[in-house]
């Protein structure tokens, strides 16, 4: 299986100039990929068109699904051709798949299209994540958002099993709202974890510390008592923490994964300038990024850079990191 494209800088993309990784004695698996989420600003199409709810009708859902795929395709093609193995999907790939005003089948129709990709992703060892919007919230105190937040969570796990992905997979949320009561949400999201979420959505799901309501010390402690891996957002630690140093902290998240779990997952990112606390960087500060590495240079993971500017600072991130052992590009690795 070979990839079709190649960036050549902002101007697109060059067909055929080198073949995708492939594992071999010589090119053996390393232990770190980089990555970015759901948009690649560098091809011609978008992997996250919807439409209007009041427009919907069976064709256009199928058409628009149809369309991101293709595009998820292309993009896919591009960051294996550019040496970035890690890709989150855009939860919008298949608009209003938890919605009750869909009446199509589209696991049947779109099977075969999904599974091309799947194929694809496995035969180059992409990792692939997926994060729901923030309305996914299982420890929220209204019975009806709950029992969306678990149809969503569910389209997820479908759509990742479709691709034929293994739980080194994952679908990333956060715990949810406090309440006025940080415990008792905190209980409300292990009940729900175990009572209304089936297997295939614990196979693939993980939790991610916030800048707002639960710091990485609260994601602990609701994985002891579920088992769910942490994702560490380093900036979001940065923001809301308990004084834990960043080494520390990432070496307590990484422990909670095991098994078919696959490395660790990372969030990073670093504060835009001039900006108010909490704004993603525009672009990657490699300073900053190098430190950060370096910090955690006794543990393996895999590295999703939440940056503005997407493929462009993933590929100034693999230019940085050229000389680390752990690294995987899929060129030359």
């Amino acid at each position: 299986m070979r990839s079709d494209h190649l960036l050549t800088g902002a101007g697109g993309l060059q067909k055929g100039a080198f073949p995708p990784f492939a594992v071999t004695a010589a090119n053996p698996v390393k232990p770190m990929k980089i990555g970015y989420p759901c948009i690649n600003r560098s091809v011609n199409c978008r992997g996250n068109r919807t439409f209007r709810l009041a427009s919907y009708s069976p064709e256009r859902f199928i058409d628009v699904c149809t369309a991101n795929l293709d595009c998820l395709s292309q993009v896919l093609r591009y960051n294996v051709a550019s040496g970035i193995l890690f890709f989150r999907i855009s939860s919008d790939i298949i608009p209003f798949a938890s919605h009750p005003v869909l009446d199509v089948a589209w696991q049947e129709i779109l099977g075969e299209k999904l599974g091309e990709i799947g194929r694809y992703i496995r035969a180059n060892r992409i990792r692939i994540s997926m994060h729901p919007d923030q309305f996914v919230v299982i420890n929220s105190n209204r019975s009806d958002v709950v029992e969306r937040s678990v149809r969503e969570l569910e389209y997820h796990a479908d759509f990742l099993g479709l691709l034929g992905l293994s739980e080194d997979a994952r679908i990333q949320i956060h715990v949810g709202g406090v309440y006025g009561d940080r415990v008792g949400a905190m209980d409300r999201f292990i009940s729900s974890y175990h009572e209304l979420l089936d297997d295939r959505v614990r196979k693939y799901l993980s939790i991610e510390n916030d800048d707002r309501c639960y710091c990485l010390a609260d994601c602990l402690e609701i994985s002891r008592k579920t088992g769910i891996p942490v994702i560490f957002d380093n900036f979001h630690h940065s923001l809301l923490n308990r004084g834990e140093p960043v080494s520390g902290a990432m070496a307590s998240a990484a422990a909670t994964w095991g098994g078919g779990c696959g490395l660790p997952m990372v969030d990073y990112s670093s504060q835009e300038p001039g900006k108010r606390p909490g704004v993603h960087a525009e672009t990657i500060d490699t300073d900053d990024f190098s430190t950060f590495v370096e910090t955690c240079s006794g543990l393996d993971f895999d590295i999703m850079l939440e940056i503005k500017d997407k493929e462009k600072s993933a590929l100034q991130a693999i230019d940085c990191l050229s000389s680390d052992p752990r690294l995987i590009t899929g060129v030359d690795s």
